[in-house]
């Protein structure tokens, strides 16, 4: 299964299980994140750990995905630790958009502060 999602104290976490998160995956990850995102105040986490390369399609939907959840005055935080898509989400700037972590226990916690 390409995604997966969980919750744990009240936060939302969708799992991306992709090596590569493209435009061929794009709308359909899309439609899986905002699916779930109707109440106000929600969190989410999307955990995209096991990908080594994202696209900038991919990269546009995350960033529609943050628009919609802030409009309701949720919060979405990124898990990314593959160094090359860190690197993406610096050279696109995307690291001043996101709250971007290295794992999910520290996003979870960072919900608490």
């Amino acid at each position: 299964m390409d995604f997966e999602q969980e919750e744990q104290k009240g936060v939302i976490i969708k799992y991306v299980n992709l090596t590569r998160a493209t435009k061929e995956h794009a709308e359909k990850f899309k439609k899986f994140l905002l699916k779930d995102i109707r109440e106000e105040n929600c969190k989410v986490i999307v955990d995209l750990s096991m990908c080594e390369f994202i696209d900038s399609t991919f990269i546009s939907t995350l960033v529609i995905a943050l628009k919609s959840i802030n409009n309701m005055g949720g919060t979405l935080k990124l898990i990314a630790v593959h160094s090359d898509v860190q690197s993406i989400f610096e050279l696109t700037g995307m690291v001043k958009v996101f709250d971007i972590y290295k794992n999910v226990k520290d996003a979870l916690t960072s919900f608490k502060s």
